[in-house]
């Protein structure tokens, strides 16, 4: 038996993600701290928990018979683990515990035509590096705070999938 928490969990993921995306863009915005190759990533993992979660929602209520609620947030679960895995991946960037990309950390060169537009127009600019932390608060980068916050996501999930039932 699919418990209301199970069956409504998706909703949360995408509450979950889109507040998680809306203070990243609001430290981009707001807090002038342009993200890096590795922050981009994470950014889009988010956008596809959105999207898991809205087409699992809609094929939940179109499949007759069949009660969807264990796949997809399965699928969340495996989505959010990617999430944690990517963001641990770069807290041990900036940590120095391995090597990151190097084109994001100053192995390679990648031209941006817009950013050299600015650049020549006189605007003082530098590349964000996936191995120096743009932000830290109580020891933690932001990367590390998205770690722990994609950790919990992937818990929940778990337990969503755990209360969904056996599979219908």
């Amino acid at each position: 038996m699919v418990t209301d928490t199970a069956r409504n969990w998706p909703w949360g993921a995408i509450v979950a993600s889109a507040a998680l995306l809306a203070v990243a863009h609001a430290f981009q915005t707001f807090g002038h701290m342009a993200p890096c190759e590795l922050c981009l990533k994470q950014r889009l993992i988010y956008w596809i928990a959105i999207a898991v979660a809205v087409a699992g929602l809609a094929a939940r209520g179109g499949v007759k018979g069949r009660d969807l609620t264990l796949w997809l947030n399965a699928l969340l679960t495996l989505v959010f683990l990617a999430e944690f895995g990517l963001a641990a991946y770069h807290a041990g960037v900036e940590w120095k515990f391995w090597p990151g990309p190097a084109a994001c950390t100053g192995g390679a060169m990648r031209v941006d035509p817009a950013a050299l537009e600015r650049l020549l127009s006189g605007a003082k600019m530098g590349l964000p590096s996936c191995d120096k932390p743009a932000f830290v608060f109580l020891g933690l980068s932001m990367a590390g705070w998205n770690a722990l916050a994609a950790a919990a996501l992937t818990l929940l999930s778990g337990a969503a999938v755990v209360k969904s039932g056996p599979p219908s």
